[in-house]
């Protein structure tokens, strides 16, 4: 009743309420099986394949994580426990341990995590039970591994303590796709897209430049749930 009271207002207004729809240039790599289900298997293979390849590679550089922690530092007054998702050969749980002075861990889903201090073999689409509201922030450089960006989000936001921040970082190279890096979108669309799948519970509140570019353009999004 109450739904079509305000529909018939709204559209005495002249507007009209529709579905949000994503917008066509946001690209998702699917893998399916056969019969069209999901083909997780394949999922991991390619991810640990990816990482074996690269595994001398370092993406993250120390003095974008040393800006970082300056930025945390003055937002956060609690400081105890951060996660770094997707981080291969662990670099930023390193620094972010050295500028924060806080237990900082990363995850992995390759079975090379092992190699690395501070590092678990994990898929981050998923989460501890000992996460939830306890992770005072979350860095990844990886969301363009996700399979479902959407589920990966709304987990890692679950994750925060109160007041707690995620940090997306986000380049140009995240804004194409493939079969190892599954979902792009342009940095113009990110703040929509997280609006759109988190319903209202968190939101981008700033687009940070990074001090170190090593793309066409290296931002971090600064995401926040709603209090």
């Amino acid at each position: 009743m109450i739904k079509k009271l305000l529909k018939k207002v709204i559209s005495g207004l002249g507007y009209e309420i529709k579905k949000a729809k994503l917008p066509q240039n946001y690209k998702l790599y699917k893998y399916e099986k056969p019969d069209g289900s999901f083909d997780y298997e394949r999922y991991k293979e390619v991810q640990i394949n990816g990482n074996k390849r690269k595994i001398e590679s370092v993406w993250v550089t120390e003095e974008n994580v040393a800006y970082l922690s300056e930025y945390i530092k003055k937002n956060l007054s609690r400081i105890e426990f951060g996660l770094c998702h997707g981080t291969r050969r662990g670099k930023e749980q390193k620094w972010f341990r050295k500028y924060l002075k806080a237990h900082v861990i990363g995850t992995e889903i390759s079975d090379t995590a092992i190699e690395f201090p501070h590092t678990i073999q994990w898929d981050f689409h998923n989460i501890k039970e000992e996460w939830l509201n306890n992770v005072d922030f979350i860095y990844s450089n990886s969301l363009d591994h996700s399979y479902n960006p959407e589920k990966c989000l709304d987990n890692w936001m679950s994750c925060l303590s109160k007041n707690g921040i995620c940090i997306i970082e986000h380049t140009s190279g995240h804004e194409s796709t493939s079969e190892l890096d599954p979902f792009g979108a342009p940095i113009s669309l990110m703040p929509y897209l997280i609006l759109v799948w988190s319903k209202g519970k968190y939101y981008v509140t700033e687009i940070l430049t990074a001090p170190k570019q090593h793309k066409e353009y290296v931002k971090f999004l600064i995401i926040k749930n709603k209090r």
